[in-house]
């Protein structure tokens, strides 16, 4: 049996200059008008114009080359700008997945032109990539994917489906998995590889899914004889299934997980000033305690991604307690609300919490189910 490894990480005072310049900023935005803090904002609140702000003071691309326009900066810098963003619920979906794990791919596997033409635009906060990974049938279970990437003279035929894939109307690229070859027997990782297709190519169609808090940033994305080149290819062929389990550790493993529904408790706070029962101090101490310790442990993974580590299982694990955080948060609040009487609401905590409540479903389900996170925790204990 392994033990998980979650390094304890010292804070650098000469970070918090970072952070201090990014409240500032995030403060007056707000103060504005230019954004309306919402829960979940990663996910469903984008503003282009907002991430492209965000590009001209260099809190995207923090941690890239500045040969491919980004700002040599660390992992635990770009930690700062990911937290502080989050913490006030500010408009970062266009930009977010591009930034988290698609340029990191590119970096990797990308060809040298592309480098040099997409990831400026990435860090400037003006190309946007969606994920291509869950399919109808295939959702947590990956290796099922049975979208094709067919070997053609011009380079790749793609034809097939996936779903979920949040921002696909508005994002320039997106990353899929597909089936290049059969999988091997029961081995069915064996085959897959991952393509960056340009969707506004002749064959590709995006459907919006409207979900229950009227959002439609989910979409469906229909691909009919889309031909890619042959460098659309990223990595080895066949060797889509690694990669993507590393890419996971990313997006597993960071703030997102469960700072989403910060700003609902932030609210509430202000609201409930003065105002707090004995329970609801009681509930918020628990609160606390759970975002003290999870921003520990995903810190800690932070630190570990700059050092070149991909892990993994700490990665999932974060993910399920994250996810379990976020649940009980939003209905936490609700709890301690109800020492003040709903007349006195203000339009913001009412508005921030109808979003909180019905945007909180979907967090025991993307990047991977509750069950198959605590699947990949088991294995590490060797229990299953």
């Amino acid at each position: 049996m392994q033990r998980f490894n979650f390094p304890v990480v010292q804070p650098d005072p000469a970070l918090e200059d970072l952070r201090s310049e990014l409240q500032a900023f995030l403060r007056q935005e707000r103060e504005a008008g230019n954004f309306r803090p919402e829960p979940e904002c990663w996910m469903a609140s984008a503003d282009p114009e907002f991430s492209r702000k965000m590009g001209k003071r260099g809190w995207i691309g923090l941690t890239w080359s500045s040969q491919y326009g980004g700002h040599d900066k660390s992992a635990l810098e770009r930690y700062i700008v990911t937290e502080e963003t989050l913490r006030s619920g500010a408009p970062v979906a266009a930009h977010w997945i591009a930034d988290r794990q698609h340029a990191p791919m590119l970096i990797a596997h990308g060809t040298e032109e592309q480098k040099l033409d997409i990831l400026p635009r990435i860090a400037a906060g003006e190309c946007y990539f969606a994920i291509g990974l869950s399919e109808p049938g295939a959702g947590s279970d990956l290796a099922n994917v049975k979208t094709k990437a067919e070997k053609v003279p011009e380079g790749w035929k793609i034809n097939g489906q996936k779903i979920w894939s949040s921002g696909a109307h508005m994002c320039h690229y997106m990353v899929a998995l597909l089936r290049t070859s059969p999988a091997d027997g029961r081995n069915r990782h064996v085959g897959l590889s991952q393509i960056m297709i340009d969707l506004s190519l002749p064959g590709v169609t995006i459907k919006p899914i409207v979900d229950l808090s009227g959002d439609a940033h989910f979409n469906e994305v229909y691909f009919e004889d889309v031909i890619v080149p042959d460098d659309c290819l990223l990595g080895e062929e066949g060797g889509g299934w690694k990669q993507v389990t590393g890419e996971l550790a990313m997006e597993r493993s960071g703030p997102e997980r469960f700072l989403s529904s910060y700003i609902t408790l932030e609210t509430a706070l202000y609201q409930l000033s003065g105002k707090m029962g004995s329970d609801s101090h009681a509930r918020l101490g628990k609160l606390i305690a759970s975002l003290r310790t999870l921003k520990g442990m995903s810190w800690g993974i932070a630190n570990l991604l700059d050092q070149g580590v991909s892990p993994e299982t700490e990665a999932a694990l974060v993910k399920d307690l994250g996810n379990r955080l976020e649940n009980d948060l939003t209905q936490q609040v609700r709890a301690m609300l109800n020492d003040l009487p709903s007349e006195d609401w203000s339009p913001d905590m009412r508005r921030i919490m109808n979003i909180g409540v019905l945007r909180s479903p979907p967090n025991t389900l993307r990047g991977g189910t509750t069950e198959v996170m605590r699947g990949i925790t088991a294995r590490q204990l060797g229990l299953r």
